[in-house]
């Protein structure tokens, strides 16, 4: 049986978590499994070498930034492979360009095109645990690219996809996916099961606990994670295709800050607008995904729209000479906002669903600003200062009560 395991950055934080991570790894090999394993960069590195390069050059290159941030990986995979070693299991480490992780050139955010698995299946081939540093691979220049945020989670699936693994295994610091952050959300409680397409919209919607990009390859492949924690030892959370027994209606409620509204008012209500607007913001590689138009009058419309909060002031750069140019009145971003949203592919049977969300955050004081909506999914973008509480009273208003539909 082949598995592939990935451990995050808090796995190994220190030697004694290092050794606690050897310790599954090698509890897996020792029951006559292949072993492949991909290993983030130990706590918070990453985040300590971008501040580094910031002392040093606060507009490095994505490339530069690349080469320093993949030493990252470096260190934890040769630190785990000292620990196994110690434990008398033959092991080995392997950057990502050695273990065939091809990219395309987009620095700080590459996408795998392919991996060659020769190496790792050589290496598997003598019976050795193979650790392999996620988040990185390599170009065709033969330029060290990283995968972004979350990474690790993609290299594993990729390798799992690649290599045809039986089983892929993300551990964290908790023990599986609940039906919202625990830490804000008392009666949180474990999911056994949720579907890929539940996953990738609790994952992009805000959801920390899967790499959105990882749970897309895993459903195109159909392999089946299991999320669980690296602490205790109980079963995780699988995430897999639906299966054909009834569903929970709501499968958990998430919260995402990461958020900035744009605003542009007062603009010519005539054809064309819109698509002169969102190709520039194609153009600059800024992705789009709550969007408000209000209905023309005056002969002028509103259209408003939501970002990563990062890309506020490059959406309104972006944009900015168009809406000048057509005489808009208005225009600017806000980032004091989240979006709290709810999902689960029951709803899309099941009427009355966003009523009850809508009657919950009205009950609690919360205006809703935008709303957006799916067959498995509502969003609402609200004010930042709610945020928290609006995800409790939208879990109590599905959780506490039983889902009655």
């Amino acid at each position: 049986m082949l598995i592939v395991q990935k451990f995050g950055g808090s796995s190994v934080a220190n030697a004694e978590r290092v050794f606690n991570v050897a310790g599954i790894i090698t509890e897996k090999y020792k029951e006559g499994n292949d072993v492949v394993v991909v290993v983030s960069a130990q706590g918070d590195t990453t985040d300590d070498l971008i501040e580094k390069a910031k002392e040093i050059n606060p507009k490095a290159s994505r490339r530069e930034m690349d080469m320093l941030l993949a030493a990252g990986e470096q260190i934890s995979i040769a630190l785990l492979a000292m620990a196994i070693e110690k434990l008398g299991y033959p092991v080995v480490s392997l950057l990502g360009w050695q273990a065939g992780f091809n990219t395309n050139s987009t620095y700080g955010s590459a996408r795998i095109k392919r991996i060659d698995t020769e190496r790792i299946k050589a290496e598997l081939d003598k019976k050795k645990i193979v650790i392999v540093a996620g988040f990185q691979g390599i170009n065709r220049f033969g330029d060290i690219t990283t995968l972004g945020r979350g990474g690790s989670d993609t290299s594993a699936v990729a390798i799992a996809a690649a290599m045809h693994a039986d089983l892929c295994q993300i551990y964290t610091d908790v023990d599986g996916v609940y039906t919202a952050d625990p830490r804000l959300v008392k009666n949180a409680f474990k999911l056994d099961e949720i579907t890929y397409d539940e996953m990738l919209e609790l994952a992009t919607l805000g959801a920390q606990v899967l790499n959105n990009r990882s749970v897309e390859l895993a459903k195109k492949y159909n392999i089946e994670l299991e999320v669980l924690s690296s602490f205790t030892k109980v079963p995780g959370t699988k995430v897999k295709e639906a299966t054909k027994m009834e569903k929970m209606l709501i499968k958990g409620v998430a919260k995402d800050t990461n958020v900035a509204r744009v605003m542009l008012v007062g603009i010519p209500d005539v054809p064309g607008v819109a698509f002169q607007i969102f190709s520039r913001l194609a153009k600059a590689h800024i992705n789009v995904d709550i969007i408000l138009q209000s209905v023309g009058r005056d002969n002028t419309k509103d259209i408003t729209f939501t970002v990563a909060s990062d890309k506020g002031e490059e959406a309104v750069a972006a944009i900015r000479e168009y809406a000048e140019k057509v005489g808009a009145k208005s225009l600017s971003y806000d980032s004091n906002v989240a979006k709290i949203s709810i999902v689960g592919a029951g709803m899309e049977t099941h009427e009355g669903v966003a009523a009850r969300m809508f009657e919950a955050l009205g009950d609690a004081g919360i205006n809703i600003q935008m709303i957006s909506t799916s067959e498995i999914k509502i969003s609402v973008l609200i004010d930042a200062a709610d945020a928290d509480r609006a995800v409790q009273v939208v879990h109590s208003a599905f959780f506490d009560i039983p889902n009655s539909f």
